[in-house]
């Protein structure tokens, strides 16, 4: 049987502690700049990386992601680790080029701490026209670095159907 004290004291101990949960989140949301981080550390690694592939400088490239990253192509193929991605970039980048994409615009919003960044940016390409890349950024040690990409082609909804009849989804 639960005396009365014992009962005080469960329903105090839960309301402290359901008070300090509450005081932890909102201390996490003011301490971090909820989405009003500076973002140029992010736009600058992006930047950075983007140039790094047009100049074909492979350690740069390779260097501004994390350990586990994942690229991931517009061939259905095109999902590399990052030492995968180095295997396939090194014969590309030998001659001191690699591919050029050029940021159009850009969006970053990061989480509630401030270490963790989404970004997807619009790019242009000189032969594949307009695309969209997406990624994930991770801070560690005040160093971002790209955890996550993703390269896709934009299709003009008008031209859906061609898409679908050219890659096998739609009949004539």
């Amino acid at each position: 049987m639960i005396t009365h004290t014992t009962r005080t004291l469960i329903i105090t101990s839960l309301l402290l502690l359901a008070s300090c949960s509450e005081q932890v989140r909102k201390d996490a949301k003011s301490n971090s700049s909820y989405n009003d981080i500076n973002q140029s550390d992010i736009n600058t690694v992006l930047d950075n990386w983007h140039l790094a592939a047009a100049k074909g400088d492979l350690e740069r490239y390779i260097g501004a992601m994390t350990e586990g990253a994942i690229f991931m192509g517009t061939d259905e193929h095109e999902r590399w680790t990052r030492a995968e991605l180095r295997v396939y970039a090194e014969p590309h980048f030998a001659d001191g080029h690699g591919w050029t994409y050029t940021p159009r615009d850009r969006f970053i919003r990061t989480n509630a701490y401030g270490d963790v960044a989404w970004v997807d940016e619009t790019l242009d390409h000189d032969r594949y026209g307009v695309l969209r890349g997406t990624a994930v950024l991770r801070e560690n040690g005040e160093v971002w670095k790209i955890a996550h990409y993703s390269l896709t082609f934009l299709i003009p909804n008008e031209h859906v159907g061609d898409v679908m009849r050219v890659i096998g989804v739609a009949s004539e």
